[in-house]
């Protein structure tokens, strides 16, 4: 590996884990998350919409909500030990639009990676809604180090 591409996602530093990344935004601005159930986590499906897959439309973010997998409590609670970001360059797509991860935490979290940055409109689903702006970060992020992008 030479290089990571973030898509609207977290980027914990040594310690850190997604819990603790959210763990300061306001309900409001948060992700919205359902009580642990069965040790697993799932997404509100009534709020699944609008927090998730704002740009896409109707049907497939009902199918979307219908189909989400729910995660383990580990997978938000697990601490990384040594970021990949530290030692790799970086490239992040913040999605403006975003109800997952507030674009501002995006915005944090990709300047202290030194991650170059590339904004665009959308929601937490922009690999969904705009495939070839996440396929184009991917290449261009190829490119500048020298590797194929993976089909």
């Amino acid at each position: 590996m030479k290089a990571l591409v973030y898509i609207a996602g977290f980027m914990p530093d040594a310690g850190e884990s997604v819990q603790t990344l959210i763990a300061d935004l306001p309900p409001e601005t948060g992700p919205p998350i359902l009580r642990p159930q069965d040790g697993f986590l799932l997404l509100d499906r009534g709020k699944f919409h609008q927090a998730f897959a704002g740009d896409v439309d109707d049907d497939l973010a009902e199918f979307m909500a219908d189909s989400q997998v729910p995660w383990g409590l580990d997978a938000a609670g697990g601490t990384i030990s040594d970021p990949a970001w530290r030692s790799k360059p970086s490239w992040y797509l913040v999605t403006t639009d975003d109800r997952m991860i507030p674009p501002s935490l995006q915005r944090e979290m990709s300047e202290r990676a030194g991650s170059t940055v590339v904004e665009t409109p959308g929601s937490h689903s922009i690999y969904v809604s705009q495939p070839a702006v996440v396929a184009d970060l991917i290449e261009r992020a190829a490119s500048e180090v020298g590797s194929p992008a993976m089909a």
